[in-house]
């Protein structure tokens, strides 16, 4: 039977931003201080060989136990993903079936986004005690579903409270017995194709929608979000323009940090690219959800 300790997290990343995970995992393994063994479960869309032996030899310690997890081996035969118009990937939402691909025993995960580093022991956040939820989140910046930017723009139609809160789904725990008996990953695929018109932060509407008033609100410390100016963040999230590009306007402390982890991996001497490479990958992901 599995270790009840073993801390399992879940990332899902492709070869352009494996550099981002590179910067993720040394954050993670240099800063677990407890003895919680660490299943790293990472899904794989088309990340090279090469790289993931980068990413292997980048690390120090056998901390981290890396089990690798193709797209198709992610999301069970009956799930088919929903081809949203947003320019995030399509991988995104292989994250909703965590419940299918990780051991079978595990009482509850960790889903991390690629483009963050954690700077606090990820123990405390494990041992972070969600009560009944089998959903547990950090506010996201629109704050609200009924937020004009972000949110969920036909809130009305389906009835939700305007002033409900709204999360931000970089970083979720979740309880993946409960998630399979109460088929949450279906509910979710179901609601984006449903609702495809008003999808526009991916996998993070639908789940929003489902989960409405219905998820455990974590401490924001744990998904600072880089346009932050807080001092001592547990996470950072970089949302918006990666540090990996030239263009990056946020907190500038946060990029310095990023960039600390990174020169510590077989990435050390990665220097930021030009801004076209950002917007050519955007376009590559709506038009390959397209064709």
């Amino acid at each position: 039977m599995k270790n009840e300790e073993t801390i399992t997290l879940v990332t899902v990343c492709d070869n352009q931003f494996v550099v981002l995970l590179a910067a993720l995992l040394k954050s993670i393994e240099t800063n677990h201080k407890t003895k919680e063994p660490i299943d790293l479960y990472i899904v794989n869309d088309g990340i090279s060989k090469t790289n993931q032996q980068k990413l292997i030899t980048s690390l120090s310690t056998n901390k981290l136990n890396i089990i690798w997890k193709t797209m198709e081996e992610a999301i069970p035969k009956d799930l088919k993903l929903p081809l949203d118009n947003t320019t995030f990937p399509a991988n995104t939402y292989a994250r909703i079936c965590i419940p299918y691909f990780i051991h079978p025993e595990a009482t509850k995960a960790i889903y991390l986004d690629v483009d963050m580093i954690v700077l606090e022991d990820i123990s405390k956040l494990w041992n972070t005690d969600i009560g009944e939820f089998s959903m547990a989140a950090v506010s996201d910046r629109s704050e609200v579903v009924s937020s004009p930017w972000g949110g969920i723009k036909n809130y009305k139609e389906l009835g939700l409270d305007p002033q409900s809160k709204y999360f931000n789904s970089g970083l979720f725990i979740l309880k993946p017995k409960e998630w399979r008996s109460l088929n949450i990953p279906k509910k979710v695929f179901e609601c984006a194709e449903q609702n495809i018109s008003y999808v526009n932060f991916a996998d993070q509407y639908s789940l929003n929608v489902v989960f409405n008033q219905k998820w455990f609100e974590l401490d924001r410390l744990w998904n600072c979000y880089a346009q932050n100016e807080i001092k001592s963040p547990y996470l950072i999230h970089f949302t918006g323009m990666k540090p990996i590009y030239k263009g990056y306007e946020a907190n500038e402390d946060y990029k310095n940090l990023f960039f600390q982890y990174l020169k510590q991996t077989k990435w050390s001497d990665l220097k930021p690219k030009s801004d076209l490479v950002r917007f050519i990958k955007k376009a590559y992901n709506k038009i390959k959800k397209r064709f």
